[in-house]
């Protein structure tokens, strides 16, 4: 069997290889064991496998004894919004967010619309491994209703975010993305209530990717080329399940997933005053337009979950990850490429100026990623060595390893979502940045080959 990636943000695996439609109704019973056999929002991406996975996952629900509300193909942030607007004792997005298309995955909302919190997945974990679900006899198994109409709740909080007018009278050119995912159900249409002129590419939900899935500058090129050749105000780039979000400005040059919150961050600051959280792993171009504007700068471990249990606890004005998820708590509390959209268009039409014109005023940092296939069990040994060669720097432990200097920073950590390692660096000039992930990767690959 291949490896299935267990945690308290889901799971993740590949279909016919650790994901099968057994283990899928077991997850779901224990879902619907923990929520007491309540009323649950049930969605999936566009992955050709979706279909498949929603009957086991619907098995699994009414078997506990649940009220599924079923929107079929819906954005991950729609179905946390459906949540919190029906009243739902939880929510099931089906989708394996970025990774290839062989993968898929269950993602568990709680009450609140928002991803499992530590103590809320543990719990879910006890039942999944230990305990058991509960399976209700006949008489008291549950029901599903189907519902895509939900999703206009998710779009009526976006637009309330904006003055619809003021967009509305730009008429952006936009290029749009969608990766074959669910964002072409709501977000072409959407954007075009906007006053958008809009070229989609990727707008047909069936999962079947064009390009890798995640929105990085050397998946995009074709988005690149389109804004170019179209002559476009801007291109977005979501994810498959919608709630990342990367930018291609004027020019076609790729902007990235690290500067989304960070735009987003300053004409979020530049409107209201208030705390913001992001990820140890997000560029520090978040926290000096925070420091800007005299906003408290909050940093949490890396994962959704995290940033969101940190925001709620301090009442954060905004929040997200450098990965392209910007966190809006007057939507959800759930990462959301709409919101992300909704408010650079706001900004690009109030500022009347060019996106990269937007860019140029931000604190200017250059990130570089890396990965490696392994296991998390190399991440220790790696930290401790790392922690050797440069030993002159800060160290923040916890969440692999970070480790600081007054103008960069690198962090090495296993993801919570695929079987790998993550190098990740950040400093004034991309060949340093460059530098200390290679560095940290030929420490990682060391470990991993002993």
């Amino acid at each position: 069997m291949g490896e299935r990636i267990l945690s308290i943000s889901g799971l993740r695996g590949v279909v016919g290889d650790g994901l099968d439609p057994e283990y899928v109704v077991r997850f779901a019973a224990a879902l619907g064991t923990w929520l007491k056999g309540g009323h649950v929002v049930l969605s999936r991406d566009g992955r050709t496998t979706g279909e498949m996975l929603r009957h086991a996952a619907i098995a699994g629900l009414t078997a506990a004894g649940c009220r599924v509300t079923d929107l079929g193909i819906a954005t991950t942030p729609t179905c946390g919004v459906a949540v919190q607007q029906l009243g739902a004792a939880g929510g099931l997005q089906i989708t394996a967010s970025h990774n290839p298309i062989e993968w898929n995955g269950l993602k568990p909302f709680s009450a609140r619309g928002s991803v499992l919190n530590a103590t809320q997945g543990k719990e879910l974990l006890e039942i999944l491994e230990k305990r058991g679900p509960t399976y209700r006899s006949w008489e008291t198994v549950g029901s599903v209703v189907e519902d895509p109409s939900a999703a206009m709740f998710h779009l009526s909080r976006v637009n309330a975010l904006i003055d619809l007018p003021v967009v509305q009278a730009r008429k952006f050119k936009v290029v749009l993305d969608c990766t074959h995912g669910s964002g072409s159900i709501l977000s072409p249409d959407w954007l075009r209530s906007l006053g958008c002129e809009v070229v989609v590419l990727g707008g047909v939900a069936d999962g079947r990717f064009e390009h890798p899935a995640e929105p990085l500058r050397e998946n995009l090129t074709s988005l690149m080329d389109a804004v170019r050749a179209h002559q476009a105000d801007v291109g977005f780039a979501q994810d498959p399940d919608a709630d990342r979000l990367a930018i291609v400005d004027e020019t076609g040059h790729y902007i990235g997933e690290e500067l989304t919150l960070a735009l987003c961050v300053d004409h979020v600051l530049s409107r209201a005053k208030g705390t913001v959280v992001v990820n140890g792993s997000t560029s520090r171009t978040t926290a000096d337009i925070a420091a800007r504007y005299g906003c408290e700068f909050v940093r949490s471990a890396v994962g959704e979950a995290n940033v969101v249990a940190r925001m709620i606890e301090i009442r954060a004005l905004i929040g997200g990850e450098g990965n392209g998820g910007v966190i809006e708590p007057k939507v959800g509390y759930v990462r959301d490429s709409l919101v992300s959209m909704a408010y650079v268009l706001h900004a690009l039409a109030l500022k009347k100026c060019r996106l990269s014109e937007w860019v140029s005023t931000l604190p200017s940092y250059t990130i570089v990623k890396d990965k490696i296939t392994c296991g998390r069990e190399s991440v220790q040994p790696a930290c401790d060595r790392l922690k050797e060669i440069f030993s002159d720097a800060s160290i923040v432990e916890g969440d692999g390893l970070r480790l600081d200097w007054p103008d960069r920073w690198v962090q090495v950590r296993a993801s919570n979502t695929e079987p790998i390692i993550r190098m990740i660096a950040e400093a004034p000039q991309a060949a340093d940045a460059q530098q200390l992930v290679d560095q940290a990767k030929s420490v990682v690959a060391q470990i991993v080959n002993c």
